[in-house]
């Protein structure tokens, strides 16, 4: 896909391009992360759901993007249909414990860390007087004016949103009152209009960088793209709080980094320059 980056040997990627991969490593290393199961059958996933409880999420064992998956899951009916549609998308599929908590995509390497984004569900923040119809409106104009597509997408009010909003007795006609926020969906991915936010690196705890950077130097990468959720914040030390890693993504999609809805934009030139310079073998091998 346009706008990953390339910047790890073939061996790397061949050795962190599974979830299951990034599993054993995080467990080798003691890097926080959910209890979980890979599963083909899915009495495997209820076996697991009996055992451990809800929320969960199911995700195929190798995808991008939020491709495929399903959170959070609150009951068997959802439980079993996550682990039937999974399937479209790899034949294995991981099941583990889900933390509601902020959800970001930290790009790292060995010695630091590059940029870290926040990412959301598409919303809206009503003001007492438009309807989230008209609010979807108005947060699309604003997308268009910064020029964020085609890395961030519009809102769509499409069905799987109708019915989003239809869980929480909501509609396209809803007037949310000032400073409420409603949720559109429940995915973060971008696609379906999922939001960013810059993060200010100042902000964030040293024994949290040094964290991210660790996991990066455990799997002799150049640069990850690290998917975690904290209870709280990454600007709170993570050993305070609940904290779950995700998978490394070992070709980041960098230009969400670069397009964010809020805060500010990271400089990523001096960044870019360095890693071309670097002359990785096998960067067009797959």
């Amino acid at each position: 896909m346009d706008g990953c980056s390339n910047y790890n040997s073939l061996q790397v990627r061949r050795s962190s391009r599974s979830k299951e991969q990034a599993r054993a490593m995080f467990a080798k290393h003691d890097v926080p992360h959910a209890a979980g199961q890979i599963f083909l059958s899915p009495f495997t996933a209820h076996k697991f759901a009996k055992q451990h409880g809800f929320p969960l999420v199911i995700k195929p064992n190798v995808s991008g993007f939020s491709r495929g998956s399903h959170f959070p899951i609150t009951n068997y009916k959802e439980l079993w249909k996550a682990a039937l549609m999974v399937k479209v998308w790899w034949p294995t599929s991981v099941v583990e414990q889900y933390l509601l908590g902020a959800n970001y995509r930290v790009l790292a390497t060995p010695e630091k860390i590059v940029s870290v984004i926040r990412r959301y569900p598409p919303f809206v923040d009503g003001n007492g007087t438009d309807s989230i119809s008209l609010l979807i409106d108005t947060e699309n104009a604003t997308r268009q004016e910064m020029q964020l597509h085609p890395t961030i997408y519009p809102i769509k009010k499409s069905p799987a949103v109708k019915r989003y909003l239809a869980k929480q007795q909501l509609s396209f006609d809803s007037v949310p009152g000032k400073d409420e926020r409603i949720y559109l969906f429940n995915r973060i991915a971008l696609a379906p209009g999922g939001i960013v936010e810059a993060i200010d690196q100042n902000n964030i705890p040293e024994v949290n960088k040094k964290l991210f950077c660790d996991v990066v130097k455990q799997f002799d990468a150049n640069l990850f793209g690290i998917d975690v959720i904290l209870e709280h914040s990454i600007e709170q030390d993570y050993t305070s709080q609940k904290c779950i890693f995700l998978e490394v993504n070992s070709r980041p999609y960098t230009r969400m980094h670069e397009k964010p809805r809020y805060g500010k934009v990271d400089d990523l030139a001096a960044f870019y320059a360095y890693m071309d310079s670097l002359g990785i073998a096998d960067t067009d091998t797959f």
